[in-house]
């Protein structure tokens, strides 16, 4: 047999088994085809735009309690250091170096004022009041 004749016997050995191997892959994916065939499918109504009403309901936000707590605690230790503050700035409270009341004034601000923002959130939330809402509350992941 001569080179060429070698070649043209292997292409027509590839190719008949690359067709075998197509059949039988044919095969397999019908076979699993129409072994799921006992499924019912129904129409959709025509009408239907494929929402359902309840995937627009809103469901009652969570309550973070420990959020509101952390806020009366804020408000509460605010309030003291401002009202202590301006108690010692004002000499109602004797002390020795006056110019060491104004920091205590500042940290009871930096203190008071997210404990107000948020217990005014949640007073309003729990009010009712539009646009407003436990979600706007940090959870702090709980």
């Amino acid at each position: 047999m001569c080179r060429e004749q070698m070649e043209s016997l292997h292409c027509k050995i590839g190719c008949a088994a690359l067709k075998l191997r197509m059949k039988a892959t044919r095969g397999n994916m019908l076979g699993a085809a129409t072994s799921n065939n006992k499924v019912k499918y129904s129409r959709l109504a025509a009408d239907d735009d494929g929402y359902i009403d309840l995937q627009f309901k809103k469901s009652q936000p969570k309550v973070p309690y420990k959020a509101i707590g952390l806020a009366i605690f804020l408000f509460m230790i605010g309030s003291s250091l401002i009202i202590f503050g301006a108690l010692l700035l004002s000499g109602t409270i004797m002390v020795e170096h006056p110019d060491r009341t104004i920091p205590v004034i500042i940290i009871g601000v930096l203190v008071f004022l997210p404990g107000f923002y948020h217990l005014r959130i949640a007073y309003y939330a729990a009010k009712g009041y539009r646009g407003y809402s436990y979600d706007d509350i940090p959870d702090f992941g709980d």
